[in-house]
């Protein structure tokens, strides 16, 4: 195990300790910290105690059994797979590097499995969740965030699904910036398919990729609201960029407010189902976010002002480019038929076509079906 004593100053002994603490049934972190506070006793103590001492500290029968006959296979999943490659770390409650705001929620999980530098998860982080499969605008609102926000200084935090959370990890990337994705799966099973190549490139730019999920652990469905509390957990602030009221993102965002972290949200069309979990957001509280300065803003004392001045001013004189260009100004931030926008901007519909085009190849526009949506800022 020389690669744990050199990542965490922690020996071989411990980590398999925090391994079969995993299997003891019904019992966390909390509980372990609970069994400390009232008995003084370590962990590696527990491992080491007779039956009869750990049914006097309260252990249950098949508690007691999993202590005194851990499964020493699924241990040597667990170290094999770490031990097989490098840019591999596993990090346990204790360890140097299991991240200070993680530990401060109320179900911190034991381990972490991950790929990349774990000292990255103590990085300034802000996640970004939403919709699975947003509207045109929510994904150039992800992408675009996510760049901007990495380009102050962030760590963009998601859970590499498909939709806002992808994009996010994208806009990060797209700028050679880390950003780090929490798995709802074992971390030898990279979901959903299609993201390999974007779990490579995250990798690539120095970005981290972890799960509490062991080796080989079979997928469930309830796993993966179950990892959304590490997104908020290991983040100062939750972005939702666009979801429904029923959504995988506003389970985020309520982790994130019993975590006592900053919720943000962004204002979509009134019409678009997208967009009602975000408004409901900010009827409770969330913060309404317009553009980066926004979420800055709050957190004046993480963020350089050199860094964040950049962005805002780069944000200011763009949209103050783009509010005088007539043509543009007739593109709605919904669809936009092309006899509207012709009429509206008194051009002929053969020049709107052909400028709209160029626009489209600039990321301004995108054509649909029914006519174009305006992407905003960029």
């Amino acid at each position: 195990m020389q690669q744990d004593v050199e990542d965490g100053g922690s020996d071989s002994g411990e980590l398999e300790n925090w391994l079969k603490l995993t299997q003891i049934p019904n019992f966390s972190v909390a509980s372990l910290i609970k069994l400390q506070k009232k008995y003084a006793i370590e962990l590696s103590e527990v491992f080491a105690a007779s039956k009869a001492t750990l049914q006097e500290v309260g252990f249950r029968q098949q508690q007691i059994e999993a202590i005194l006959h851990p499964d020493q296979r699924l241990l040597n999943v667990s170290l094999e797979w770490l031990n097989s490659k490098k840019n591999r770390f596993l990090v346990y409650y204790d360890h140097l590097h299991y991240p200070p705001l993680l530990k401060q929620i109320a179900s911190s999980p034991p381990l972490l499995y991950g790929y990349g530098d774990p000292q990255s998860l103590s990085n300034y982080q802000l996640a970004m969740v939403g919709s699975r499969a947003p509207s045109p605008q929510g994904r150039e609102n992800a992408h675009f965030f996510a760049n901007s926000l990495s380009e102050c200084g962030w760590t963009i935090t998601s859970g590499l699904a498909l939709g806002i959370d992808g994009l996010s990890h994208q806009g990060a990337v797209s700028g050679g910036y880390t950003t780090i994705a929490v798995l709802g799966t074992a971390i030898d099973k990279m979901y959903p398919r299609r993201h390999i190549k974007l779990a490579e490139d995250i990798l690539q730019s120095n970005g981290v990729i972890i799960s509490e999920f062991a080796p080989t652990t079979k997928g469930r469905p309830e796993y993966f609201p179950r990892r959304n509390r590490i997104i908020s957990g290991l983040s100062v602030g939750t972005l939702i960029v666009e979801a429904a009221i029923k959504s995988g993102s506003l389970i985020t965002a309520r982790y994130a407010l019993e975590q006592n972290r900053e919720v943000f949200a962004l204002p979509g069309n009134i019409h678009n189902p997208m967009s009602a979990g975000c408004h409901h957001l900010i009827q409770q509280g969330a913060k309404l976010v317009t553009c980066v300065g926004d979420i800055n803003e709050e957190f004046q004392h993480l963020i350089s002002p050199e860094s964040s001045e950049k962005v805002d001013k780069l944000q200011k004189n763009t949209t103050q480019s783009l509010a005088s260009d007539k043509l543009l100004d007739s593109v709605d931030f919904e669809v936009t038929p092309l006899d509207i926008v012709a009429q509206r901007s008194g051009i002929e519909v053969t020049e709107v076509m052909s400028q709209l085009l160029e626009y489209e190849l600039r990321g301004l526009v995108i054509a649909v079906s029914g006519g174009y949506i305006k992407l905003g800022e960029k």
